[in-house]
């Protein structure tokens, strides 16, 4: 229970500080054209790939929004090799991360971040299926999967950490690398 209530004040208190950069920056007209989004993004320096790897990461350890508008963002801002380093680090990190906090708190903390719905349809699938590792390989290198909500089902697993990290090391550079080089021809349209 207690782990709960720090989950949704770290959630809060993440949300209302992205909030009022967001509301900050829009008002400083950082968001009028992408040009301005990247000088915006620039001034940051190295600090603006740091916080899109923290954002990737996040995203994943609380799967609100989906991966691929970082991925997005990461490809404009960043071009087709700077996103996908900084998305496929973030997503990573925040895969194995999600996968040893469902280890670590077990099934209480999976149905806090799912709907009970999800949480009943796969969780007990997920423990018992012979072709569960190969479902989640494909799952990870294929667009549009909802992986973050199986990288905390494989942690309810038998499954190890050395295991799931080498799917993630493995798997997940693809669908990273097309959406980075999709978004970068995107922007160039932009």
């Amino acid at each position: 229970m207690k782990h709960k209530k720090l989950w949704t004040v770290l959630i809060i208190i993440f949300c209302l500080f992205l909030t009022g950069m967001v509301v900050k920056a829009y008002f400083d007209g950082n968001f009028d054209s992408v040009e301005t989004l990247k000088e915006y993004i620039k001034g940051f320096g190295l600090f603006g790939p740091i916080i899109l790897i923290i954002i990737q990461a996040l995203q994943v350890i609380l799967p609100i929004l989906p991966g691929f508008l970082g991925c997005a963002v990461g490809a404009i801002l960043f071009g087709p090799v700077g996103g996908f380093i900084c998305n496929y680090v973030g997503i990573s990190a925040g895969s194995i991360i999600a996968f040893m906090l469902a280890k670590k708190y077990g099934a209480s903390l999976v149905e806090s971040l799912i709907s009970k719905e999800k949480y009943d349809k796969y969780a007990g699938w997920a423990a018992k299926s012979k072709s569960y590792t190969a479902l989640l390989f494909w799952g990870m290198v294929l667009p549009l999967f909802p992986d973050d909500f199986f990288c905390y089902f494989s942690g309810l697993t038998k499954m190890t950490i050395k295991k799931f990290t080498w799917i993630i090391i493995i798997g997940k550079p693809w669908c990273i690398l097309a959406y980075s080089l999709f978004f970068d021809k995107l922007g160039g349209l932009l």
